[in-house]
């Protein structure tokens, strides 16, 4: 059995991660951590998931919560390279969902995977999402300049970063495949009198409303036709079972810092 351990349990991500692991017949809930403010602390975590009494209480420590994991999984907001340091320092994996990362906390976890950490680390842990990563670099680098690429993405009206984890690894992926460079390539959103779209510019749309769990479509679009790509989420339990296939690759991957490309073969 793999013990896991789960940061963020008491938010919307945690408590399915919670369910899942529960569900699964390799792993077992060892740990559950939440901010010292939540009003869930001392709370069963499965009791709080909607799953029943499993024995683990939520905590604010995260040293003595991941004690006893073989990985942990984190998709909250907190400090994320200070919990995979101190999870690594315990022999565990980590597995890191949270999107909206600096370029400084993605250097540090370079560090602590150069130093024998293991840890996978994605904007989104959906298998369909990574798929899609995977054909619009293909199909960015098969059409060619030829075509316009958008990206429009929506979200829930609670989700606080924009665009999403996923859309700018989208544009990554189409600005890879396409021979751009990113920060010069991406335009977000247009107002005012902006002049004609060039060739060598990738759209960037964030949609905000209602209860949406994630829509993601990208646009290659020319004279006389249009190619979409789109994926639609419509469950967490999708983002869950992808954190769960990245725990099991990493119990026999070797050191390093991983994405889920890797984890599903797709380099």
């Amino acid at each position: 059995m793999i013990n896991v351990a789960v940061i963020g349990a008491a938010g919307r991500m945690g408590r399915r991660l919670t369910a899942n692991i529960t569900a699964a017949d390799d792993m077992t809930l060892t740990g559950a951590v939440e901010v010292a403010s939540c009003p869930l602390l001392g709370q069963d975590a499965g009791t709080v998931a909607g799953v029943g009494e499993v024995g683990v209480a939520i905590t604010d420590n995260v040293a003595a919560a991941v004690e006893n994991a073989d990985a942990v999984i984190d998709f909250s907001t907190g400090n994320v390279s200070a919990t995979a340091e101190t999870a690594i320092g315990n022999g565990a994996a980590v597995v890191i969902g949270t999107t909206a990362l600096s370029k400084e906390q993605r250097a540090e976890l370079e560090v602590l995977a150069g130093k024998g950490g293991r840890i996978v680390l994605a904007s989104n842990m959906s298998v369909g999402v990574n798929l899609l990563f995977h054909l619009c670099r293909e199909v960015a680098g098969i059409l060619g300049e030829d075509y316009d690429i958008e990206i429009v993405e929506m979200h829930h009206n609670q989700k606080k970063d924009a665009p999403s984890g996923t859309a700018v690894t989208l544009g990554e992926a189409v600005c890879e495949g396409r021979g751009l460079d990113y920060d010069k390539a991406v335009v977000h959103g247009r107002e005012g009198i902006v002049g004609a779209r060039t060739r060598n510019e990738v759209g960037m749309h964030a949609v905000r409303g209602g209860d949406v769990v994630g829509d993601h479509t990208v646009i290659f679009a020319t004279g006389g036709e249009r190619v979409e790509l789109t994926h639609k989420a419509s469950s967490r339990d999708t983002f869950a079972k992808g954190a769960l296939r990245a725990v099991r690759f990493l119990s026999s991957a070797a050191p390093g810092l991983y994405n889920m490309q890797d984890v599903l073969k797709l380099k």
